[in-house]
């Protein structure tokens, strides 16, 4: 036998490989170059040793983990039956109906559907217009950007995979913030890349630690994740600081992947930046979408800005990430069709109003948690959450922050996720996105168990009792 054989074969074998009921042509000898060639006239040997069914996973699928996915298969939740519960775990701020996408926003889809002009396949970068209509929304003095700068994907998680693919082989490192958004290290180590994390300081307003940044840097290092405004912590940077980030990653030689899904997502006193508009040296690759801001998390629409103004990725990064939108073929065409609606005629009110309710609930959590013994709130600036610091010395049943979240499951119907979560410990993850009482009644509750389980009540001081009282 014979493998990729370049020689022309005989009318007869031909014919009978490919069992043709034609007449052999010469053009069949280009067909059969790189076909296994048989004398056919050979007994082929049976090489099947099967002697029983064995369908395992591949190890593509079991490389995947999610440290969030394994809490929740883990814990024991069972709620406390005479208190209904109230879950401030789940990012998504559509759950319990309080916050409602604009008018503008759902005119738009049903105009989509009914137009009939987006039923078809799309492009797989995405359609023309809807990245233009993208290119406009997200320019801003120092980052302007066109249609060709723009990829559509089907949410920002799959934006922040392809950008990891396109940029890191098996074997490279990125750099991925602590405590940070899990599907990080998912993507990265589903793909063989290696994660490697740099701290955020809490009592520094959850601001990066530089120094430990630039110290995970090493030859093998492929891109850097910077997540502003933050998912867990609620930070917002400062110009200052996230020209100081640049300035790490120039020095070395590191291109940025922002994760800026809570982009203009910031409580009044702050300022939104964008990594890019920064950059007059590094080439950033920026992902964002829909989801948060325009909550609409379910529609799936999210988007790559590339941003290269010393043309250091050049046309391999543009190219590498044209070719990796065919794997995931683009987001759905009908909200690619209301896209330049939805981002030109939502108004500034809308945004307003959600930032508002969000802003009321952190000042409210962090009012009443900050008077709770053993509990150490960081109030945030932006985004969705609060992290809360857990004195783990004076919950001392507790083994760990996972034990203390699981335990107030079952006395109090209140659900929190855990800092091991984020790759922080000691801490826990509240969701500002609830309705006004409920989460007013979710912090009462969580004081309530922190009051039953603090400490030594024999070694509390008077102090302690009287601010448990005033909860």
């Amino acid at each position: 036998m014979s493998y990729f054989s370049t020689e022309s074969l005989p009318s007869s074998s031909c014919e009978r490989s490919l069992k043709l009921s034609r007449p052999y042509r010469a053009c069949d000898n280009l067909k059969l170059k790189v076909l296994q060639i048989h004398d056919f006239d050979d007994e082929i040997p049976n090489l099947v040793t099967r002697q029983s069914w064995n369908v395992i996973p591949s190890q593509l699928a079991v490389n995947i983990v999610s440290s969030i996915r394994s809490f929740l298969e883990n814990i024991d939740i069972k709620p406390n039956p005479n208190k209904y519960m109230i879950a401030l775990s789940i990012g998504d701020p559509t759950v319990y109906g309080n916050l409602k996408p604009h008018e503008k926003i759902t005119e738009a889809i049903v105009d989509s559907v009914r137009s009939m002009k987006f039923n078809g396949y799309g492009i797989c970068v995405g359609m023309e217009e809807a990245r233009e209509a993208v290119a406009v929304y997200t320019s801003c003095p120092g980052a302007s950007i066109e249609a060709k700068d723009v990829i559509l994907t089907s949410g920002s998680s799959c934006a922040l995979e392809m950008c990891i693919t396109v940029l890191a082989n098996p074997g490279q490192n990125i750099l991925v913030p602590r405590p940070g958004f899990p599907f990080y290290r998912t993507l990265a180590e589903s793909a063989g890349v290696v994660v490697k994390y740099y701290n955020h300081l809490p009592e520094q307003n959850w601001e990066v630690d530089l120094a430990d940044l630039e110290n995970q840097v090493d030859d093998n290092t492929a891109a850097v994740i910077v997540n502003n405004p933050s998912n867990p912590c609620g930070s917002v940077f400062s110009q200052n600081h996230i020209q100081a980030i640049l300035d790490v990653a120039a020095r070395n030689f590191v291109p940025i992947i922002a994760d800026e899904i809570y982009e203009h997502f910031v409580f009044p006193g702050y300022n939104y930046h964008s990594i890019a508009s920064l950059s007059t040296e590094v080439p950033v690759l920026s992902c964002s979408g829909l989801s948060k801001r325009f909550l609409v998390p379910g529609w799936r629409l999210g988007w790559i800005t590339i941003h290269d103004r010393k043309d250091i990725f050049g046309h391999r990064i543009r190219k590498g990430l044209e070719l990796l939108s065919q794997k995931f073929l683009g987001p759905c065409t009908l909200i690619q069709g209301a896209l330049s609606t939805i981002l030109k005629e939502t108004t500034r009110q809308f945004f307003n109003g959600t930032v508002e309710s969000v802003r009321r609930n952190a000042e409210l959590s962090y009012t009443i948690l900050s008077q709770v013994p053993g509990l150490n709130p960081v109030m945030p600036a932006g985004a969705m959450f609060m992290m809360v610091g857990i004195d783990m010395d004076r919950f001392r049943e507790f083994t760990s922050d996972l034990e203390f979240v699981e335990r107030m499951v079952s006395e109090q119907s209140v659900f929190c996720l855990p800092g091991t979560c984020f790759n922080y410990p000691d801490f826990m993850r509240i969701v500002l996105t609830v309705p006004e009482e409920q989460m007013q009644e979710a912090c009462e509750r969580i004081a309530d168990f922190c009051s039953c389980h603090y400490g030594d009540c024999d070694n509390l001081n008077e102090n302690e009792i009287s601010q448990f009282s005033d909860v």
